[in-house]
């Protein structure tokens, strides 16, 4: 078996990115080694126009790495068939990693944890499914998951690391 996903789940707005920049430092500092994959419905390019991999990768080349001593990615073109959370989760050192992190993806069939806010378009029992293990709310609400403080990201980091833990 594969490095473990856990997808974080809400609505536009909700502070998903928000949430995880606070919580990941914290695994971080508990020796927990994330990766983290981040969905968007909006056209995206890493890359830098007028750059030389810019202008290659435009020329043709269906894959571009650019690498230096700190870093490197790797950019693929994938217009015909873009690829699923399996497919891009594979391309992730696993030997390097304890637990990935999804930001997005709400439709995946994978471990999630939820988030819904007060004032946020959208209902919190359209996030639910058999996949859920968590929710992260600032409001409090009957259910029958675990309820987080979305406000606290200490009690998201712990409830993370406990599921890491237990197997899931």
């Amino acid at each position: 078996m594969g490095v473990p996903l856990l997808a974080i789940v809400a609505w536009s707005g909700t502070g998903k990115t928000t949430l995880l920049q606070q919580v990941i430092p914290l695994l971080k500092a508990r020796g927990i080694r994330t990766g983290l994959i981040k969905h968007t419905h909006h056209r995206m390019d890493i890359d830098t126009p007028g750059k030389d991999s810019y202008l290659l990768r435009k020329a043709g080349a269906d894959q571009v790495i650019v690498a230096s001593d700190q870093r490197w990615a790797l950019m693929c073109e994938t217009p015909d068939k873009p690829l699923g959370l399996t497919e891009l989760t594979a391309r992730m050192d696993h030997s390097a990693l304890d637990l990935v992190l999804v930001e997005g993806f709400k439709d995946e069939p994978v471990a999630k944890i939820a988030l819904w806010r007060r004032g946020v378009k959208g209902e919190v029992a359209d996030l639910l499914d058999g996949y859920v293990i968590a929710l992260a709310s600032d409001k409090k609400l009957a259910i029958d998951y675990p309820l987080l403080d979305i406000n606290h990201p200490l009690s998201v980091a712990d409830f993370i690391e406990n599921w890491l833990r237990t197997g899931q």
